[in-house]
């Protein structure tokens, strides 16, 4: 039984927990760039925590259903709509045939998530139901979705009336605060430009996407080097190396960008500081001219935050009397 895209807001996909396994070969995790809401909402209705949403920036899409299952909405705050009446984020409800679900403007946050009992039933590719659009495979027709799309869905008898409890919803900020742990290439900086990295605040530009997302700012001090060979000429330029997903580059000294869950494997740009896994979350829920700080953390507190995570999910869990 398919939903109909009546329309596709803004860059909206399919999404689940992405495809690890395959970025060595230049193939990236993708994958919803908030995984915490896109748990959630699946938690909300019944499914496991990987079953495929639709993942939709800043614009909600408009669909249809054909037949009756049951719908969670969470990520960005965002009016929900049923039939045109009010229905609550963070909750899961159920639909009947022929009922339009649609979206007002966006409040905060960045991205909303909207699951479907037995989740989106398209094609597994190498593991994962995940749109790479980029390379034009996986979630629907391997691209964003389009109007008059007929998405099919499983089966599955969800659970409407499951309720997050607020104090274990995100709250959407326009002042955040991002963990990194420094390197593989700060030591480029001058003392200077790694004080100024960490210490300016920056704000996030409307180039913000699954690719990356470019910040605003003051300019870094490099050292002064002959670049090696086979290094272009830009002074963050380096011989080519691999990029850790939530990498930050930082081109001519200016506009930092942290790489993201459909970046590129490898390139010539020094990386400066790696975002730590789950504040990847909270990137994905920041707006065009989201003030930021960047926080230097040691491994051993980006591997206790992984940790915390995981409890909270573990919560979540326990809150709708989902099982293990």
């Amino acid at each position: 039984m398919p939903v109909e895209i009546l329309e596709p807001g803004l860059a909206s996909s399919i999404q689940d927990r992405g495809r690890p396994g395959y970025y060595s070969v230049g193939i990236p995790p993708s994958g919803a760039a908030d995984l915490r809401a896109a748990a959630a909402a699946n938690l909300l209705v019944g499914n496991t925590p990987d079953a495929a949403v639709i993942e939709s920036p800043y614009m909600g899409p408009a669909l249809r259903f054909d037949e009756p299952t049951v719908v969670a909405v969470t990520g960005a705050t965002m009016p929900v709509l049923l039939n045109g009446a009010p229905v609550p984020q963070w909750e899961s409800f159920a639909v009947a045939a022929g009922d339009r679900l649609t979206f007002g403007f966006l409040q905060a946050g960045a991205r909303v998530y909207i699951a479907v009992a037995g989740g989106f039933d398209v094609p597994v590719v190498l593991g994962s139901r995940s749109t790479y659009a980029l390379g034009g495979f996986g979630g629907f027709e391997g691209r964003n979705l389009r109007k008059g799309d007929l998405v099919p869905i499983g089966g599955a008898e969800g659970t409407p009336g499951r309720v997050v409890p607020e104090e274990l919803r995100p709250v959407h900020s326009r002042d955040v605060e991002l963990r990194v742990v420094m390197g593989l290439y700060d030591y480029r900086l001058t003392d200077a430009g790694r004080s100024c990295l960490l210490e300016s605040e920056w704000s996030l530009t409307p180039v913000a996407d699954r690719t990356g997302f470019r910040y605003s700012g003051p300019v870094l001090e490099w050292e002064q080097r002959v670049q090696p060979f086979g290094a272009g000429s830009d002074p963050s330029n380096i011989v080519d190396a691999g990029y850790p997903i939530g990498s930050i580059q930082v081109p001519g000294g200016v506009e930092p960008i942290i790489l993201h869950r459909d970046a590129v494997s490898g390139g010539g740009y020094a990386m400066l500081a790696t975002v730590i896994s789950t504040d990847l979350n909270l990137v994905a829920q920041c707006s065009p001219g989201t003030r930021t700080r960047f926080v230097a953390v040691t491994l051993e507190e980006a591997l206790r935050a992984r940790a915390a995570a995981a409890d909270w999910e573990s919560r979540v869990r326990q809150a709708l009397g989902a099982a293990a």
